[in-house]
């Protein structure tokens, strides 16, 4: 590697002769991150080596996460904080990201972010060759594809523009060619003013953003993400229509004439390999490079392709952009055939390098000499088309009558059930943040997939973020680093074994600070009630031995782990009091059985009205749906009523008590 202090001391204009990955940094600098996060794989995994050496001169927190899926979360809640943050990974590493990373596209950031994914064709260390194209195209996320370390750089700062002017995530798509080839690259300004550091301490350098809550933005509870949906169709809708240099026609010198009219639309390395060829042997045809790849730029492939008798897709590993072209060709009835690897010119798997493009050339030159025409393989694809259309236009039909009807049904919100520990554990949490006198503006709540999350809901309102199972942890870890402010996660048991322990070591490896309240009700109960490995019992009805989720935080290394009753409210108040106040990550376990399958019977509570004074207080703040009014009086359903208690606790005025 070059000496690498030069990545962040050396000027704009000048020119360094760059290892891909190298470059990749230079521009995250450039660009003026503030938060980034990995785990090691090849071919990415020198771009966290060199970060490791020069984070701090950089003014940028850094981290190897425990896995890569924990990674995103830290970063994701740095954009989403108002910081420029970039996470990068193998190809492979996006598997394990995939559930939180998909949900960022819906949620949106507010500050930049780019995601680089190393794809490795050939498998040269790795598993499989997947194409993280497909990535893109699941998660609606807009893809840069670099062809060497200059446009990785140049590629990074412009992916962050991007991101921010569209508040949404960016993927940068690198192979191993890519990553590891050196060029020469002229460096850019570095955007100082992104790294202005608000210091808290001598161990803190970078710069701290902050969280402005926007639930209906950042919690993709159904009635939210349908609308997260919509709003990211049309920012790609957007996106779509820039026009970019990326996306640049590079002409042939040689004017000679063939009897068929040919040219090449190619991205990445294989432009690389495509380049030297036409030069090299004279070959008569254009090569559109396509560096901004989705949303796929279909005026501009159009307006390449319409008077062409053939177009040549050369592209690592799937047949991606060759689909795409397909389709405008079907959409607007073109005669121009395709040659690619469907039709089986080039060669479905493993990289490209030059002989097997020259060979796939040389073959079709061979049965072209011998043809008058050039086979239209598209009607069929036309025909399909017009059936798609028909097909929207009854689906669009169907949808209108569906949304008539759903105008005219009451709203009846979800809410967690009578008696639930999850409600006293949040009235606790919110308690103890008042008597503390800190600000719930200054409070962010991390939340989880599971019952826990209808505390989105007013009274209570701890949903401020979240991104799929296990990601409270995550994210609470990376909204310490990206934050001054507090940070209380909530996460289920069966979810906490899901995917929650992992984050947990991550945060107290990297010195987070962050309250973790895991809520076992000893049992999944979302999903019905199935056994998890805190219980005594199997899939099969068995007996199996019950992990302690308590022994799990003490082996993790979490110095405050406490086990509470929540329905214990002036203990559990305490508690979340210490908690939040623990300079560190700290670990609070609410065990108390869901109230579905609690199967200890108590007595329903009901109101004195001797005492009562109708404060509404334990309507309005405690929010349990078998407390209501009736004729301006309160009263409690003793059907409904599990008898928890909390209501008898809360009452300033002494009177609930159990029914006699």
């Amino acid at each position: 590697m070059m000496e690498l202090k030069k990545l962040l001391t050396t000027k704009s204009g000048t020119k360094l002769f760059l290892l891909g990955n190298e470059a990749s940094v230079r521009g995250a600098i450039e660009a003026g991150v503030s938060v980034a996060a990995t785990y090691p794989g090849t071919p990415s995994s020198e771009i966290g080596n060199i970060l490791y050496h020069l984070a701090k001169s950089a003014e940028m927190y850094f981290e190897f996460s425990v896995n890569e899926k924990v990674a995103m979360e830290v970063t994701s809640t740095a954009a989403v904080s108002g910081l420029r943050s970039f996470t990068f990974m193998k190809h492979v590493g996006l598997n394990v990201a995939s559930d939180s990373f998909i949900t960022t596209a819906y949620s949106g950031i507010d500050g930049g972010m780019v995601i680089l994914t190393a794809d490795d064709p050939s498998m040269f260390s790795s598993q499989n060759e997947q194409d993280n194209r497909h990535y893109g195209r699941l998660a609606k996320i807009p893809i840069l594809e670099p062809s060497n370390p200059q446009e990785i750089k140049d590629m990074m700062v412009y992916g962050f523009e991007i991101s921010e002017k569209f508040k949404i995530p960016v993927i940068i798509r690198t192979t191993t060619r890519i990553s590891h080839m050196r060029g020469i690259v002229e460096l850019g300004e570095i955007n100082n003013s992104r790294n202005d550091a608000i210091k808290l301490s001598e161990n803190v350098h970078w710069k701290k953003g902050y969280l402005k809550k926007n639930p209906d933005q950042y919690v993709p509870i159904p009635i939210n993400a349908a609308k997260m949906h919509k709003n990211l169709i049309l920012k790609l809708e957007n996106i779509k229509k820039i026009d970019t240099e990326l996306n640049k026609i590079y002409s042939s010198s040689n004017k000679e004439s063939f009897k068929f009219k040919l040219g090449i639309i190619s991205s990445g390395s294989s432009f690389n390999y495509l380049y030297d060829l036409i030069n090299k042997y004279n070959l008569n045809m254009d090569i559109l490079k396509l560096g901004f790849t989705y949303p796929f730029p279909e005026k501009k492939v159009l307006k390449f392709i319409k008077d062409l008798d053939g177009v040549f897709i050369v592209e690592e590993v799937d047949p991606i952009m060759e689909k795409e072209v397909l389709s405008i060709i079907g959409k607007n009835q073109l005669k121009t055939s395709v040659f690619g690897k469907l039709n089986n010119v080039f060669p479905m798997i493993y990289e490209f390098n030059p002989d097997i493009i020259l060979n796939s050339f040389k073959d079709f030159y061979k049965i072209a000499n011998k043809e008058n025409n050039i086979k239209n393989i598209n009607d069929e694809f036309s025909k399909k088309e017009v059936k798609v259309n028909d097909y929207n236009q009854t689906t669009k039909l169907r949808n209108t009558k569906l949304n008539n009807l759903i105008k005219n049904l009451p709203s009846r919100p979800p809410t967690l059930c009578a008696g639930c520990p999850h409600r006293t554990t949040y009235f606790a949490a919110k308690k103890a943040i008042k008597e503390l006198k800190i600000s719930e503006d200054d409070v962010i709540f991390a939340s989880d997939i599971g019952c826990y999350t209808l505390g989105i809901n007013p009274p209570y309102k701890t949903a401020d973020y979240l991104l799929s199972m296990g990601s409270s942890v995550g994210d609470g870890g990376g909204f310490s680093k990206a934050t001054n402010q507090v940070v209380m996660s909530f996460i289920g048991d069966s979810t906490f074994f899901h995917s929650g322990i992992s984050p947990l070591i991550n945060g107290i490896h990297n010195k987070d600070k962050f309250v973790l309240t895991i809520l076992d009700n000893r049992t999944t109960a979302m999903t019905g009630g199935q056994p998890n490995p805190g219980l005594n019992v199997d899939g099969m009805g068995d007996p199996a031995p019950e992990i302690s989720i308590e022994k799990i935080a003490i082996g993790s290394g979490a110095e405050f782990v406490k086990l509470i009753n929540p329905l214990n409210l002036k203990k559990t108040i305490k508690t979340y009091k210490e908690a939040i106040e623990f300079d560190g990550v700290s670990v609070i376990i609410a065990k108390s059985p869901c109230t579905l399958i609690n199967e200890k019977k108590r007595k329903p509570m009901e109101i004195d009205y001797t005492k009562c004074t109708n404060c509404l207080y334990c309507v309005k703040i405690l929010a349990c749906p078998a407390i209501s009014t009736k004729d301006d009086k309160i009263i409690i359903d003793h059907l409904s009523c599990k008898g928890c208690a909390t209501c008898v606790q809360i009452c300033k005025e002494k009177a609930i008590k159990v029914k006699h």
